[in-house]
């Protein structure tokens, strides 16, 4: 009864694990920046090579909401959209969606399996990457990347998730935004 009890709990944690998988953040700031001299923001060129996964690419919604997203993580953070000559920073983004596989080899570190030869669960999905790139508009030195990576599921038929997906990848990418020195 006590290992019933065991794989019952294991399947659950399992389960609330990846249902509330995390999405992971990062950054790059380039060394001794002083963000302070920058005032200014404005979008780079589009670039000639498509996001990555043609779903993305022919979606106004997305590519509106990642700017829409990032432009309000500019200004609150001091900087002005340039409407005229030249911005202090250019912006860039870049997006694809990869198949991914996890195995869960935890059920067998742990001893859950139920018999002999358990193979580990694998899990497979598709996982999107988002990369937007702060350069020197003069310099077109990279100031700044932050990335953020997380499940689609359910992101790409659904205009709600998606939206909310973009906002809080964007959100916390920007919290790793530097501060004026």
């Amino acid at each position: 009864m006590r290992r019933l009890t065991q794989l019952t709990l294991a399947a659950i944690v399992m389960t609330a694990i990846t249902g509330c998988a995390t999405m992971s953040v990062s950054s790059h700031v380039a060394r001794g920046l002083d963000i302070a001299k920058y005032h200014t923001f404005d979008w780079g060129p589009a670039d000639a090579l498509p996001l990555g996964d043609a779903r993305l690419d022919k979606d106004p919604f997305f590519l509106d909401h990642v700017q829409g997203a990032v432009e309000k993580a500019m200004t609150t953070r001091g900087l002005e959209w340039a409407t005229t000559g030249t911005p202090d920073l250019r912006i860039h983004f870049h997006a694809n969606i990869s198949e991914r596989i996890d195995i869960d080899q935890v059920d067998v570190n742990r001893g859950y399996c139920p018999g002999e030869g358990c193979t580990p669960a694998t899990l497979s999905y598709e996982a999107g990457t988002l990369v937007i790139d702060v350069l020197d508009a003069r310099t077109n030195r990279l100031l700044w990347r932050g990335w953020a990576q997380n499940s689609v599921n359910g992101m790409l038929e659904n205009q709600d998730t998606m939206a909310r997906q973009i906002d809080e990848a964007v959100t916390r990418m920007f919290e790793r935004f530097p501060r004026p020195l």
